[in-house]
Formats: structure tokens, sequence, C-alpha cells
């Protein structure tokens, strides 16, 4: 069992900066890098063979191409991201599809709630369609006007508005739509199923510390 949420409930929370107002969520501490953190190694693709899958409740499964994501209307969004390693990056610029255009392209009408995303290597994380949904959620295929590199999770990745990063997974190959709310692998090992970060919802369970300086030990853009 992965025992990253309690390796993380150490030391103290850094202290609020006032100067940044309620932008920045409490507990986080901003940086101008883009840190990098995954599990596993990093996928690689043949995009002649890469697909993404929509499955589950709906009235039957789809399996878009690469070329098809790019024919639906394209979206820029810039917005805040946070970390539950405790680092935010503020106006971070994508751009790519939004689920709703996807659906609407494809006339697929959810009638479930939930979403199980699922991505390479072997990851899923659950989220509610309304998340997705969100006007500052997209499915992106670039990153500051530049296709997404393969440690940021080329070719497609989420960007989930209001939720902590780990809810933005890269590398997606799925969405199942579900009838019930079920963990994915991090929420399963000690994490928030839900993971508003101004709400603090970092883990499951008790209300526990997150070390402040975990994420400087990773490699950055």
């Amino acid at each position: 069992m992965h025992n990253k949420a309690a390796r993380l409930r150490k030391s103290r929370s850094p202290k609020a900066d006032p100067v940044l107002g309620e932008r920045l969520p409490p507990g986080q501490v901003l940086t101008e890098r883009f840190p990098i953190l995954h599990e596993g190694e990093v996928p690689e693709y043949d995009l002649a063979n890469w697909s993404l899958r929509l499955s589950g409740t709906l009235a039957q499964p789809i399996e878009l191409r690469y070329a098809d994501l790019q024919a639906l209307p394209q979206r820029q969004l810039r917005c805040d991201i946070h970390c539950v390693t405790r680092w935010s990056k503020f106006d971070t610029e994508w751009s790519g599809v939004h689920l709703q255009d996807l659906l609407q392209a494809f006339d697929i009408q959810p009638t479930s709630a939930f979403v199980m995303a699922h991505a390479d290597p072997d990851y899923q994380t659950n989220l509610r369609l309304d998340d997705l949904l969100h006007p500052d959620s997209l499915l992106a295929t670039h990153y500051a006007g530049q296709p997404l590199t393969a440690q940021h999770g080329w070719p497609l990745r989420l960007v989930v508005a209001g939720r902590y990063f780990w809810k933005s997974a890269k590398w997606l190959r799925g969405l199942e739509f579900v009838e019930q709310e079920q963990p994915g692998f991090w929420e399963q090992n000690g994490f928030h199923l839900h993971a508003d970060p101004f709400a603090e919802q970092r883990f499951s369970g008790d209300e526990l510390d997150i070390a402040e300086d975990a994420w400087l030990e990773k490699a950055f853009d």
C-alpha cells in the first residue's frame, strides 16, 4: 500500500501570506516553477495507437483518437493550480477540449453524476461530473502555448477546476461514468475524495499536517 499520505503528514503548515489575499489556499506556498510529480514511469505513446475511451453508464461507449479531439472546438484556459504537497502556481495557461463540447459533438447525454478518470500507468481518480463540466476545467493538450511535454501528461491530461492537482490526471486514457462515487488510486491511499484546496481537503480521516517543503525535493520545469 502506498504511504504517501502518511509521509506527507509531517511538520508545520506554512504561514499564510497576507499579500496574496484569498487567492492562495491555506497551507500553500507560491512558486514560479512547475514541479514534476507522478507515480511510475513516464509512458511512451504512438499517437496512431492512442485513444480516449468514454464508457460506463452511457448509451454506448465511444473511443476517440487524438485527431478527433483536435477537430473539436479548442478552448483557452488560464487558472491557478494547487498541489496537495503544498505548492501553488498562478496563471497557468492551457488549451484543449472542454468536456461539454465533446459531449455535445457526439450527442452523449450522461445520466450519472460521477466519473472515474483512468490514466496511464494504471491510475484512477474519482471526480464529480459537475467538476469536469466547470468552465475552468479542460481536457488539455497544450501548456503555455506548446504541446504538453511527456512529463506533464502528453498527449492528454485533465485540468480540474478548484481541486488539488492530483485530480488533474496526466496521461488520460478514459472517462468512466458511474452511478456511485468510488475512490480512485490516491483516494484509496489516504487522500480526500473531493480535494477542495480552499477547504484543505487533503486527507481522508483526521485532519493532519503535511510537510511544508516536501515538493522542493522534486524535479521542476
